[in-house]
C-alpha cells in the first residue's frame, strides 16, 4: 500500500489544515471577486481567449524547465545531508509536492509529503529535511527579491522617496550574504550547498522570466516588458506568503494597484496573471499522473 499522507499529522492537525485551505480559498476567491468588479472582464476574458497558442506552449515548457531547476536545487540541500537519490524520484518529489501544494492542501502540504517520503527511506533526522525544505524556498526567494529590485530600478516607476534606487541596490546587495549568515548559524549542516543552490535559484527564476515574457508576448503585449516583469517579480514575492492558494487572488490584486504606476494596461495584467496561474495548475497536474503510478506500483 501506498504511504497515506493523513496519517503523517494527528487528527486536530488536518482539521487546522483543512480549516487553513478553507480560508485559503475564501481569501483567494474574495481577491478575485475584487479584481474582476474593477476591470473590464469581458475585454480579460477576448484577451485570454485570444492568446497565441504557439506562444502558450512554450511558455509551459519554460515553467516546467523552471520547476526542474528547482528540484536540482533540493537535490543539492539533500546531497549535503548525505541523501542521496536518483535524478528520476527527484523530479517525482518535485511534481508530488506542486500536486499536493496545489491541489491537495487539506491533507499535507507538498514539502511535508516530501518530508514524510524522505523519513521512510533514510536515516535523517526530521529537523534536517525541514530545515531543507525551509532554505530551499528561502534561496528562491533571495533571488526573487534581487531581480525583482533590478527590475524595479529600470521600470517606469517613479518614486518621490530620497534615495530611493539607492536603498533598493542596498538591499539587493544584503540579500545574499544575509541569507548566508542565516544558513550558517540555524543550518550549518547545509550551508556547503549554498554555492551551488544559489546557482540553480538563479536558473529557476531566470526560467520563470521566460515563462513571463512568453504569455506576455502570447496575448499581444508589444512595450514595457520591464514594467510588467517588475509587478511580476513583485507578485511573486506576494505569493510566496501563504495566504491564498498558488498566489490566486494574491498577483492580481499586486497588478490592479500596479498598474496605476507603471505603464501598462490592466486588463492584459491581469489576463497575464491567469495565463500564469494556468501553466502552475497544468504543470502540477503532471503530479498526479505521479501519484498515480506510484500507487499501481505498491498495490
Amino acid at each position: 500500500m501506498a504511504p497515506n499522507p493523513t496519517q503523517v499529522n494527528p487528527q486536530k492537525s488536518v482539521i487546522r489544515r483543512r480549516l487553513s485551505f478553507f480560508l485559503k480559498l475564501l481569501l483567494s476567491a474574495t481577491a478575485l471577486f475584487f479584481v474582476f468588479r474593477k476591470i473590464d472582464a469581458q475585454e480579460a476574458l477576448q484577451t485570454f481567449l485570444q492568446a497565441n497558442p504557439v506562444y502558450l506552449v512554450l511558455a509551459f515548457f519554460a515553467f516546467n524547465l523552471s520547476k526542474i531547476a528547482a528540484g536540482w536545487r533540493f537535490k543539492a540541500y539533500l546531497k549535503a545531508l548525505g541523501i542521496h537519490i536518483s535524478n528520476r524520484y527527484n523530479i517525482e518529489l518535485l511534481y508530488l509536492g506542486m500536486f499536493y501544494n496545489l491541489f491537495l492542501p487539506g491533507s499535507i502540504s507538498g514539502d511535508g509529503y516530501k518530508v514524510y517520503l524522505l523519513k521512510q527511506q533514510f536515516d535523517v533526522k526530521t529537523k534536517q529535511l525541514i530545515g531543507a525544505t525551509l532554505l530551499d524556498r528561502l534561496s528562491g526567494l533571495a533571488l526573487l527579491l534581487i531581480m525583482a529590485g533590478g527590475f524595479l530600478l529600470f521600470s517606469s516607476f517613479v518614486s518621490g522617496i530620497p534615495y530611493f534606487n539607492t536603498a533598493i541596490v542596498v538591499l539587493m546587495v544584503a540579500v545574499l550574504p544575509v541569507f548566508y549568515l542565516f544558513t550558517k548559524l540555524l543550518f550549518p549542516q547545509l550551508v556547503s550547498a549554498f554555492g551551488v543552490t544559489t546557482f540553480w535559484s538563479f536558473w529557476v527564476q531566470a526560467g520563470q522570466v521566460l515563462t513571463a515574457v512568453l504569455l506576455l508576448i502570447s496575448i499581444g503585449v508589444e512595450a514595457y516588458y520591464l514594467d510588467y516583469l517588475t509587478l511580476f517579480m513583485i507578485s511573486s514575492v506576494v505569493a510566496v506568503l501563504p495566504f491564498t492558494i498558488g498566489g490566486v487572488g494574491a498577483r492580481e490584486l499586486v497588478f490592479l494597484y500596479g498598474f496605476q504606476y507603471l505603464k501598462i494596461q490592466q486588463e492584459t495584467a491581469i489576463t497575464f496573471t491567469l495565463l500564469f496561474f494556468l501553466s502552475t495548475a497544468l504543470s502540477s497536474l503532471l503530479g498526479l499522473f505521479v501519484s498515480i503510478k506510484k500507487t499501481t506500483e505498491s498495490s
